[in-house]
């Protein structure tokens, strides 16, 4: 186990001399009204955006709206458990606070909630990548621009110093199967609703034959 501690340290000291120094472009304004725009894909924005999403669905009577809605909201659930769960079982100071501290620090979670030191993983990129990804999946002409907000989310982070290349590399993996199998558990409840509908189309049909009988 001490092995492996050493070799995460190891990995993470070498990441920081390589690309820790981008980091210091977060006081460049640019820089920073970028990192300020990607604020989008934080939890409440994004969760907001699901709901929107499944209520315009409800009004117009669209359900291919409402159902990207609800894909958006249930992926976006499961990157944000399964990103929390690798936060706090991992404590990496971010970039811009190793640049502060001139030393890259890594090892095992102790849950605190000091958010300079929860790096690993990027949530705002598993956040954006799972919602981009459920609605490409859903709305395929809104694929690109939909996968390329994700990216320029997921690319900001390093110059605003708020992430490494590997935090943002493991959460986009995270938005990735947390769309994925949100996919899977609403088309799995939707074959269960038209099985459930049809049987009872069925036995009303059947109950009409029986009262009137030809």
């Amino acid at each position: 186990m001490g092995k492996n501690k050493k070799k995460a340290k190891r990995i993470a000291e070498a990441e920081h001399e390589l690309v820790g120094s981008v980091a210091a472009a977060a006081e460049h304004k640019p820089v920073a009204l970028l990192g300020a725009a990607s604020e989008i894909a934080d939890q409440p924005p994004l969760v907001a955006l699901s709901v929107a999403t499944i209520a315009a669905g409800l009004i117009l009577r669209r359900r291919d709206i409402t159902r990207t809605g609800a894909r958006m909201l249930l992926a976006h659930a499961l990157a944000t458990g399964g990103k929390t769960i690798l936060k706090r079982s991992i404590d990496r100071s971010r970039p811009a606070r190793a640049l502060l501290d001139g030393e890259a620090k890594v090892g095992a979670g102790k849950g605190a909630d000091d958010t300079e030191f929860n790096s690993f993983p990027s949530g705002h990129t598993a956040g954006a990548v799972s919602v981009a990804e459920a609605v490409a999946r859903t709305a395929p002409r809104l694929a690109w621009p939909a996968r390329s907000g994700a990216a320029a989310v997921a690319a900001v982070q390093l110059p605003r110093g708020a992430h490494y290349p590997t935090d943002v590399a493991i959460g986009a993996v995270i938005g990735w199967t947390a769309e994925r199998l949100a996919g899977a558990i609403i088309d799995a409840a939707e074959r269960g609703f038209n099985r459930v509908r049809e049987q009872r189309l069925e036995s009303t049909a059947l109950a009409l034959a029986e009262a009137h009988p030809s």
